[in-house]
């Protein structure tokens, strides 16, 4: 394995990794903060840590111009993915949401980059990003008692999308500006967008030791950091190949649930986690040689 590239794919799933904690940080939130809520804030707080980061190491001043038009359509991603999701959600049920939307992210990302990079997926990512796919639908259930809803599984796909179309516009941004002025940038803007929110949505929850705890965690580890990483780990690798680690954030999410939340371990949990475990292990050890083509 390359070693640009191997380190790349262990940034992303360290990005992975802290995402999946989301869940279980939400869990332990005050009742009063609801989904919405939740991710506002996060974007929030995590988007002002990234600006504060990117100045204090003056990377927004280290290169020439910014290419707004694709600066807009990353942060407009960042804020429709979360309002995508959760509407996803509420409609057609937490398995099928969650499913459709990180399901399709990997398929959509590998279509992206054949037709902006010309990057055909190879058979190793198709097979490895296969075997987590399955993995996360017995993950999170699908199959057991499910509710189709069109217009929310439509909802879920633009989750999916927009993660997808993130991580591209990651990519093209990452070839004339550092990473870290390019995560500040495209978290900031995406926060801007949906800062509205906070004039609709209770956050009073926020104010409590609790809640400042959850925020805080949410915000700086589950976003800034997490997103620092992944920009890093997208320099190296292709953006296929990125989401598709990225698969790593339901794997933490149910470990978690499991042993901290004292979530009971299916039949079908069991098989999920070994099949998705099997196909990132696949993709992150197979010595092979990601473009880094920005």
């Amino acid at each position: 394995m390359d070693k640009q590239g191997g380190g790349g794919r262990f940034l992303v799933l360290g990005a992975a990794i802290l995402w999946g904690t989301t869940g279980t940080a939400q869990a332990l939130a005050p009742l009063a903060a609801t989904p919405l809520a939740v991710g506002t804030v996060r974007l929030l707080i995590g988007g002002i840590v990234l600006c504060l980061v990117a100045w204090w190491r003056g990377t927004f001043a280290q290169r020439g111009r910014w290419p707004w038009g694709t600066v807009a359509w990353g942060a407009g991603t960042i804020a429709t993915y979360q309002l995508a999701f959760f509407a996803g959600v509420a409609r057609t049920g937490v398995a099928v949401g969650t499913m459709v939307a990180i399901g399709s992210a990997p398929v959509l990302a590998g279509l992206l980059d054949w037709l902006v990079w010309g990057i055909r997926p190879s058979w190793h990512w198709t097979m490895a990003t296969g075997l987590a796919i399955v993995g996360c639908a017995f993950l999170v259930g699908f199959g057991e008692s499910v509710h189709v809803d069109t217009v929310g599984v439509l909802l879920a796909l633009g989750a999916g999308g927009s993660y997808a179309v993130y991580a591209l516009a990651t990519k093209r941004l990452l070839a004339c500006q550092p990473a870290d002025a390019v995560t500040a940038v495209l978290f900031g803007g995406g926060a801007l967008l949906l800062s509205p929110l906070l004039l609709t949505e209770d956050i009073s929850w926020v104010a409590t030791g609790q809640g400042m705890a959850v925020a805080l965690h949410l915000g700086v580890l589950a976003t800034a950091v997490s997103y620092m990483l992944f920009a890093r780990g997208l320099q190296a690798v292709s953006t296929a190949t990125a989401v598709t680690l990225s698969l790593a954030e339901p794997l933490t999410a149910t470990s978690l649930g499991i042993f901290l939340l004292g979530e009971h371990l299916t039949t079908n949990s069991t098989i999920g986690i070994l099949l998705l475990f099997a196909g990132l292990s696949w993709l992150t050890l197979t010595p092979t040689v990601d473009s880094p083509q920005t």
